[in-house]
């Protein structure tokens, strides 16, 4: 493992953990460096790393300060499973119930937007993200049968897209993302925790194969007041 990664994850485990508290300073990059034995640029590379991942934000003039971990964040510039974003929220209450899992035939509107061929076998997925007590997220998820084999109900509770890599040896290349506020449906109201809230985010996946085929399509809906998304932006 190259050397910031090393550091990326020692550092991303002290503040899991708890021993850097949420809006704490870190230490100084002079003094990681020491701790570390490592360059300045190396140092450097895993603290840009913590701050993609939503571990730290910079303040010019000030310092590297510990974000907090009230909310479920995501990011934008990669493909991560929910699994791996409640990996680092140690300590709050998130579990994955699956509400619905079916093999059905590819609806028209999604063969025709997955280019698959007619009578294509699909597993169609509700998992209902459960945060500190409250339902709070909807992943209705589609994965075409063939390219997805062996996976069951007891796998979809868990971490689909580790199935896929780890079982299967498959690797996951891309997704096509787009993000929406809609109007909540029927089967929101029926699986989430939504208040008075009459909107959801959305956010589809389009998700692609090293190969270029695409295995799944999901939409994933989040209650607006729990959640954030991120991204970071290099000119």
């Amino acid at each position: 493992m190259a050397k910031y990664r090393q550091i990326y994850e020692r550092l991303a485990e002290r503040m899991k953990t708890g021993e850097y508290a949420a809006e704490s300073k870190l230490p100084s990059e002079t003094e990681l460096m020491h701790e570390y034995e490592a360059s300045r640029g190396t140092v450097r590379k895993a603290l840009d790393l913590l701050q993609e991942h939503g571990y730290v934000r910079k303040h010019h003039g000030k310092g590297v300060f510990v974000l907090r971990r009230d909310q479920i964040e995501f990011q934008f510039n990669g493909i991560v499973s929910f699994s791996e974003v409640y990996a680092s929220m140690l300590g709050r209450s998130i579990q994955t119930s699956v509400a619905s899992f079916e093999d059905i035939e590819a609806p028209a509107w999604l063969a025709d937007r997955m280019n698959l061929t007619p009578g294509t076998r699909m597993f169609r997925i509700e998992r209902v993200r459960n945060f500190d007590g409250e339902n709070v997220i909807l992943d209705v998820n589609y994965f075409v049968k063939d390219l997805v084999p062996g996976l069951t109900e007891e796998i979809a509770a868990q971490s689909i897209y580790a199935y896929v890599e780890h079982e299967l040896g498959m690797q996951i290349s891309y997704a096509k993302r787009k993000i929406a506020a809609e109007d909540v449906t029927e089967l929101d109201r029926l699986r989430l925790d939504l208040h008075d809230y009459e909107y959801v985010i959305v956010i589809t996946n389009d998700t692609f194969l090293y190969e270029g085929r695409q295995f799944e399509y999901t939409e994933s809906r989040h209650r607006l007041d729990k959640f954030q998304f991120s991204d970071v932006a290099r000119r």
